[in-house]
């Protein structure tokens, strides 16, 4: 039976990744529509058509590979600079040199081949910079949304669990992260925790003098003290006590950007009490800026994640639990969790939803990455173009005319490749070498 439900989770887990990118892909749809935008296919995945139906001039349908999906606004790319494009003539030069505006000429010409004098004026390019802008920003806005109201509902209605200020554990001895045995020896020194009287029980509310919040506050200023001395107020018994003043020592301890490294830091020997609180939008907010940071930073280091991931792959070597991982295995872990004793069913079906919030939360961050063929791409061009516009009249010169986003093909390929391969590398290693946190 757990195998069926491991499945079961997996595939129900994976069709909503896919409603999201369908809903993302209608993001971008209703204000297309809305603002009078040429829109000929709306689909959901790539590759050869399983099902498809036409309403008006727009044919929606699904796709054999479910692994994205796409809406088609005609005339993304502008005519050649003072060409009469509805006339047929001039849209694109006779003679190129350059494989790179080859390109663009090929892309701007396949583009114009279905493009009708009845369609001057519904064509992306022509539509005013708000309105280009919002188009684009929609669909990463559908899945900001989508994390918002999935985690606020999971916050508000189960909670989460989350670590206090109130001390679980002390650690008697500061033992390194790299060896084996975490047992205690005589040659071990004792840590900054158990020479101060920390206590289990005890609620950690001052650290040299300045009052603490929260248990990531408190962590953030363990590690910036370093070997300094350190002194402790903590509240036991329904009063507040000052410890003894210790020197925190320096240790590796996991990075907070990338836990799979070690870094040198301040280390005092204490583990909090975690519970499962609730909050509101707020909490949510804070929340979701806390994993925002630390998308920002894994997106800066995808490529470099990947090519480890590939690399440990071919090598035989453990993967990385704390490196990326394609929809697939994302569906893996919902099913892992789903079938898990470790946890209650409230908090299966908490963990699922929250890890579809945060796989929304992640596909709008990755698609503002400013590199076309991702929304953040478009939106950089017509920025783009309404700040060359922009300039031009404050400087008295004529019209620039709309900026030509063709010109940034080669760059879309390449970002499309990356991304394709990236994509396979890891849904390989999701299959082969799977991330485990249960």
């Amino acid at each position: 039976m757990e195998p069926v439900i491991y499945v079961v989770a997996a595939v129900v887990f994976f069709a909503l990744i896919m409603t999201s990118i369908a809903l993302h892909e209608l993001g971008h749809l209703i204000p297309g529509k809305l603002f009078d935008v040429k829109t000929t296919q709306y689909f959901v995945g790539f590759g050869k058509t399983l099902w498809s139906r036409r309403k008006g001039e727009t044919e929606y349908g699904v796709k054999l590979i479910p692994l994205g999906g796409y809406c088609r606004f005609v005339g993304m790319y502008p005519p050649e600079k003072g060409a009469d494009a509805f006339d047929g003539s001039g849209r694109v030069r006779a003679a190129r040199t350059g494989i790179f505006q080859s390109l663009a000429d090929q892309a701007r010409a396949a583009e114009w081949e279905d493009i009708r004098p009845e369609d001057d004026g519904r064509l992306f390019y022509q539509k005013k910079t708000w309105q280009k802008l919002i188009i684009m920003f929609g669909g990463p806005f559908m899945n900001l949304l989508l994390a918002f109201v999935i985690m606020l509902c999971v916050t508000g209605f189960y909670g989460l669990p989350r670590e206090t200020l109130t001390v679980a554990q002390v650690s008697e001895c500061v033992i390194p992260a790299t060896r084996a045995d975490q047992r205690c020896t005589d040659a071990d020194a004792k840590t900054p925790a158990y020479l101060a009287g920390v206590k289990a029980g005890d609620r950690i509310v001052r650290f040299n003098g300045t009052v603490v919040h929260d248990w990531t506050q408190l962590s953030g200023l363990i590690r910036g003290n370093l070997d300094r001395p350190l002194t402790l107020v903590v509240q036991r018994g329904g009063r507040d006590v000052t410890l003894k003043q210790v020197d925190t020592v320096v240790t590796g301890v996991p990075d907070t950007w990338d836990p799979s490294k070690l870094v040198e830091a301040g280390f005092l020997g204490v583990s909090p009490i975690v519970r499962v609180e609730q909050g509101g939008p707020l909490t949510v907010l804070g929340d979701m800026w806390q994993m925002t940071e630390q998308s920002a930073y894994a997106i800066v280091h995808f490529p470099v994640k990947v090519f480890h991931t590939a690399a440990n792959l071919v090598t035989g070597k453990p993967r990385d639990p704390y490196g990326p991982m394609s929809i697939v295995g994302a569906s893996r872990v919902a099913g892992e969790v789903a079938t898990t004793d470790q946890l209650t069913d409230g908090a299966k079906a908490a963990q699922t939803f929250y890890l579809l919030g945060q796989v929304n939360l992640f596909v709008a961050l990755f698609n503002f990455v400013p590199l076309m063929p991702l929304d953040g791409g478009h939106i950089a061009g017509a920025l783009y173009e309404a700040l060359k516009r922009r300039l031009a009249r404050l400087f008295g010169r004529p019209d620039p005319g709309h900026a030509d986003t063709a010109r940034m093909l080669p760059v879309a390929y390449l970002v499309g490749a990356v991304i394709a391969v990236s994509g396979v590398i890891l849904i390989l290693a999701d299959v082969i070498d799977p991330i485990r946190l249960l």
